[in-house]
């Protein structure tokens, strides 16, 4: 009875919930890809070249979104949480308003530095409050479902710069996005904290005792150092993606508003597919075999692997060459339910948000940050070297760079089997 009270509880309010954090997900990674999605306007109307495009989507975003993540987490553990979301989000969205008045490198640059800090409030926040609504056996579907937000993010977005971008032009389409933020951050107020307050008697928890939790979680976890590390490995080749809207012009032939508008299509079916499949089959995966997530990433990856390297080298006019599309939009959704399920339950529930803003602190300066600038460099450095290709060349290098994460997933498991062994 008590699980049946306890589902139905879940019901009520957890699965509610859900849809709320996975559709303000979606907002916030629609205003991150628009630099991306809007590439083949943005750089020719600032003149930007590939190092300065690979900045603006790279470390001045990142940067800043990664580090402040780190402090926004911690606050989730201290404070009520949809409050803080719902001042995140009304800060980016109106900073994504003001992005669309910039006139060269310098006025995108700033107010994207002041994004990446409003935006960094929202996943470990969500993380949060996800564990708290969902039991462990349930919490692969859960994050799966909430990184939904990002295929969809990605592809609404890839529309909006197909269809809208050739109408009104890429600024009204940022002026446009960031006053739905604005207003939608209003009705984020009004939800209330899962979270039970603390008894009169009991001290509230501080940051030094929080800091102190997540220092002896990450220091006495092997399994949870390496599924970082692994994580960090996969986004490099994420980074290197930032690139794909000038690749697909440019060296395969398309015309921007028509591939803008493909690619957002299945990013959103294929993204969606994956995301639903990882986070289900992770936790399927975890109840049949009683091994770990990260022993699941092990073999997903291992499968996918030679289609991602050849989707970088094969002929557009090949069908085999949209089978490949949608398997690197599959990948990307598939990726996050397992990992951050098997982030959060590698560390204690006390400090689960500072950890998830660890980790993704973590995915996005080292994985994504050394991704996108290096892409950016590389690909002017094939440029001047007259190599030809230099697009497809630079992915499938940052391809291969990121298979460092399936040795990196399988010690993971390893570390987790040994702790798990270990007497207590």
């Amino acid at each position: 009875m008590a699980h049946s009270d306890g589902d139905a509880d879940l019901k009520r309010g957890g699965y509610g919930l859900l849809v709320l954090l996975t559709f303000m997900n979606v907002l916030n990674f629609v205003d991150r890809q628009l630099l991306s999605s809007f590439a083949n306007f943005i750089v020719p109307d600032l003149n930007l070249t590939n190092t300065e495009f690979g900045l603006l989507t790279g470390l001045v975003f990142i940067v800043f979104y990664a580090v402040a993540g780190v402090f926004m987490g911690a606050l989730a553990d201290l404070v009520h949480r949809p409050r803080l979301i719902a001042s995140a989000m009304f800060a980016w969205s109106a900073l994504t308003a003001a992005s669309g008045l910039a006139k060269s490198f310098i006025g995108l640059a700033i107010p994207r530095v002041f994004i990446g800090v409003g935006e960094s409030a929202l996943t470990p926040t969500s993380m949060s409050l996800i564990a708290d609504r969902f039991p462990p056996e349930k919490r692969g579907f859960a994050s799966g479902f909430y990184y939904m937000g990002v295929p969809i993010g990605v592809g609404v977005s890839l529309l909006i710069a197909g269809v809208l971008g050739p109408a009104i032009g890429w600024r009204n389409c940022f002026f446009m996005l960031g006053a739905v933020g604005v207003l939608f951050s209003l009705v984020v107020l009004t939800v209330k904290d899962p979270r039970p307050k603390p008894e009169t008697h009991v001290a509230r928890p501080n940051i030094g005792a929080l800091v102190k939790v997540f220092m002896g979680a990450l220091k006495g976890s092997p399994a949870l150092q390496l599924t970082i590390l692994a994580g960090v490995c996969v986004h490099f080749v994420l980074g290197a993606a930032a690139f794909d809207q000038l690749w697909l012009v440019r060296e395969r032939g398309f015309e921007k508003a028509e591939i803008a508008i493909l690619s957002g299509l299945i990013s959103c079916v294929a993204g969606v597919a994956g995301n639903l499949f990882g986070g289900v089959a992770s936790d399927r995966w975890v109840a049949a075999t009683g091994q770990s997530r990260t022993m699941f990433m092990v073999w997903l990856l291992l499968a996918l692997l030679p289609v991602n390297l050849t989707y970088r080298l094969i002929e557009p006019d090949s069908p085999i060459f949209w089978v490949c599309l949608s398997v690197a939009y599959f990948q990307l959704g598939a990726f996050y339910g397992p990992t951050f399920s098997a982030v959060q339950e590698l560390c204690p529930p006390e400090v689960r948000a500072t950890v998830v803003a660890f980790y993704i602190m973590s995915l996005n300066v080292v994985g994504l940050g050394l991704g996108i600038t290096g892409s950016g460099i590389m690909v002017d450095q094939l440029i001047a070297q007259g190599v030809a290709h230099p697009y497809s060349w630079t992915l499938f290098a940052f391809t291969c760079l990121s298979a460092l994460a399936i040795p990196c997933y399988f010690a993971a498991h390893l570390a987790g089997r040994k702790a798990a062994r270990a007497p207590a």
